[in-house]
């Protein structure tokens, strides 16, 4: 499982490209968001661009602010060529398995929910020992791949809109902003009203406000 690791340019196919010039004819991006939130599950995403796609704003999504997200994710999920699939580890299962086994989880889910095997998976950061399809890791990714970019955008805009709809359900912690991260604000309300069915008690600061 071999690794390859960021150059510091802007995301393209090249890696793609060389894998479908290696007879790799469907090749996934496969990237994560929200390991390191204390509520809300994890997202991942898997996704086949076509070849020579392009897109004016499409980057890491880290690199984004929210509204250019959103409006790269509506593109992407709108692309009728692209083949794409998001998936989700619940809290439930982070705090069973641990936050690793969890992310790998939704990633391998979020390839079965392609619909069509990949010849090969690129996945963002280190290889998944063990993972079901055939695939790579490539280190920051996200800032190589263009088709790890765009689940990373996929990843991140779907697991948002979850936590702003457990918002609604949860207002007094501020997850339609902190998107379940531990801010001071999401800290101090955890002081206040100790965790909810969403938070992951297998954290540290979730079990110090009596989640264990």
């Amino acid at each position: 499982m071999g690794l390859v690791e960021s150059g510091g340019t802007m995301p393209d196919l090249s890696l793609e490209d060389g894998m479908r010039s290696d007879g790799h004819r469907l090749v996934a991006g496969v990237d994560e968001a929200g390991r390191g939130p204390l509520a809300g599950p994890v997202a991942a995403a898997a996704v086949a661009l076509p070849a020579g796609f392009a897109h004016c704003l499409l980057d890491d999504s880290k690199a984004l602010g929210e509204d250019i997200r959103e409006r790269v994710y509506e593109d992407l999920a709108g692309d009728g060529r692209i083949c794409w699939a998001v998936a989700f580890a619940e809290v439930e299962e982070i705090d069973s398995l641990n936050i690793l086994r969890a992310t790998h989880l939704a990633m391998a889910r979020a390839v079965t929910g392609l619909g069509r095997e990949p010849d090969y998976c690129l996945i963002d950061g280190l290889g998944v020992p063990g993972f079901p399809y055939c695939s790579r890791g490539v280190v920051r990714g996200d800032g190589i791949s263009l088709s790890i970019a765009a689940a990373s955008v996929i990843a991140k805009a779907s697991r948002d809109r979850r936590m702003r709809e457990y918002a609604a359900e949860f207002p007094e912690y501020g997850f339609e902003s902190n998107k379940g991260y531990g801010t001071p604000a999401h800290l101090e309300a955890l002081r206040r009203h100790g965790p909810c069915r969403i938070h992951r008690r297998s954290f540290r600061p979730v079990a110090l406000m009596g989640g264990s």
